[in-house]
């Protein structure tokens, strides 16, 4: 299941995510924020209508709330760990990110303060979801404008990045269409520089050099000898996921690109489904709490998608993409609690709120809120860019955070009585 994610991430979602981001001459932070968040976290959404309207438990949540925590610090590390390119990042996405999801996490935190969810709380969050999608919309003519209001920190900040940033030989999609040169930076109009329009840069991403040429298939056998045996090994899944998904990186299938994009978020909440339902037995055969399993091994399998796809991106050095879906993929995970909240109070059970069991729940959100500043001030002592430095520090502080959290719903921490799966 995870060889499945990777192979479906890489030759689908990507690519048909960055011909949506060149049609709609989006920034990459912007893109990484939007389509690649809400594809990457289609499974949390399937996991919180599972769990409002089939379970009826926390486990909704749990994984949600859980899931955010390595998010923000599990694949920040992974990004750091596995990425031989050292990413720049820039200083507005990450804010902007950052400030939404923490009114995010607050409202959740309200909201579950007394067990209880009502129609006009779960609204909140679809509206606050709102108007960061306009922000979005505005995110250029914002970015101008606190660039002139904050001129003295931010000509500062941009002189570092350029005496910093120097350019990165970056390898293509294919190794063999040899190394690709760009610059990791904005300028003052908050999008890329002028000589490298998206479109170039949406074709640089995946290796080519010109647009008219067309994508290899699929079928073609790798040369390196180990990628051959994993090539052989992931036939079966290449085989389905060609019949089934619009190669939109080939010329034929290029204008099929939003059906690439949804056939491809489709499969990735199929088969982290299929990923979480294993989890689940083996959590009930263990005896492990629900909301431990929300927090840890659930969390983990349905962010799978977004590990995959931030970590690929940020080995191409688009550390504003990876960093935005991160962050950005938190902030739609709020509103995938909101949806099913909102149908089930305002339209199927209108008697009355929903039930929560939030003990453990709210230490959590406090976590999270906690590790929401911790990133932005880790990145900006870091010198705005993602290493293995970073990736190191997120890693163990992501473990502190998990041992606690599960500490504290086994009753070992605090006064938190437990709920075991299937009981």
């Amino acid at each position: 299941m995870f060889l499945a994610v990777s192979i479906v991430c890489d030759d689908y979602f990507l690519p048909s995510l960055e011909i949506i981001s060149e049609c709609l001459g989006l920034s990459q932070d912007v893109a990484g924020a939007t389509f690649m968040a809400a594809g990457s976290s289609a499974p949390e959404l399937v996991t919180a209508f599972l769990g409002a309207f089939v379970t009826k438990g926390d486990i909704g949540v749990s994984t949600i709330l859980g899931s955010a925590i390595y998010n923000l610090l599990g694949i920040s590390a992974a990004c750091g760990l596995f990425s031989s390119v050292v990413s720049r990042l820039s200083c507005w996405p990450l804010f902007r990110d950052c400030l939404a999801y923490t009114l995010s996490a607050a409202a959740v935190l309200a909201m579950i303060s007394d067990n209880r969810i009502y129609w006009y709380e779960s609204a909140t969050l679809l509206l606050i979801y709102g108007c960061y999608v306009l922000v979005l919309c505005f995110d250029i003519k914002i970015n101008q404008y606190l660039m002139k209001k904050f001129s003295p920190c931010c000509t500062c900040f941009t002189k570092a990045m350029e005496e910093n940033s120097e350019q990165q030989p970056l390898v293509g999609w294919r190794e063999e269409s040899g190394p690709l040169i760009r610059q990791q930076s904005r300028t003052d109009s908050g999008i890329f520089q002028d000589e490298l329009d998206y479109s170039q840069l949406s074709t640089s991403l995946h290796g080519l050099d010109e647009i008219s040429e067309d994508h290899p298939n699929v079928f073609t056998m790798p040369e390196a000898d180990m990628k051959r045996i994993l090539w052989v090994l992931s036939l079966p899944i290449i085989t389905l996921l060609y019949l089934t998904i619009p190669d939109c990186r080939r010329q034929f299938w290029r204008n099929w690109f939003m059906v690439t994009f949804l056939i491809s978020a489709a499969w990735i909440s199929a088969i982290t489904y299929v990923l979480v339902w294993m989890i689940t037995i083996a959590g009930e055969t263990l005896g492990i709490p629900e909301s431990v399993m929300g927090l840890t091994l659930l969390a983990a399998g349905t962010s799978v998608p977004d590990t995959v796809a931030s970590v690929l991106v940020a080995r191409k050095g688009n550390g504003d993409m990876a960093m935005s879906n991160i962050v950005g993929s938190n902030v739609f995970d709020m509103l995938c609690l909101g949806i099913p909240w909102f149908i089930k109070t305002a339209f199927i059970n209108t008697s009355g709120p929903i039930e929560v069991n939030s003990g453990g729940l709210t230490y959590t959100a406090i976590s999270l809120i906690c590790s929401v500043v911790f990133i932005f001030l880790a990145v900006h002592l870091n010198g705005w860019k993602i290493d293995k430095k970073l990736g190191t520090i997120c890693l163990v502080l992501y473990l502190v955070f998990t041992v606690l959290s599960i500490l504290y719903e086994l009753g070992i921490i605090g006064n938190n009585p437990t709920r075991v799966c299937g009981n």
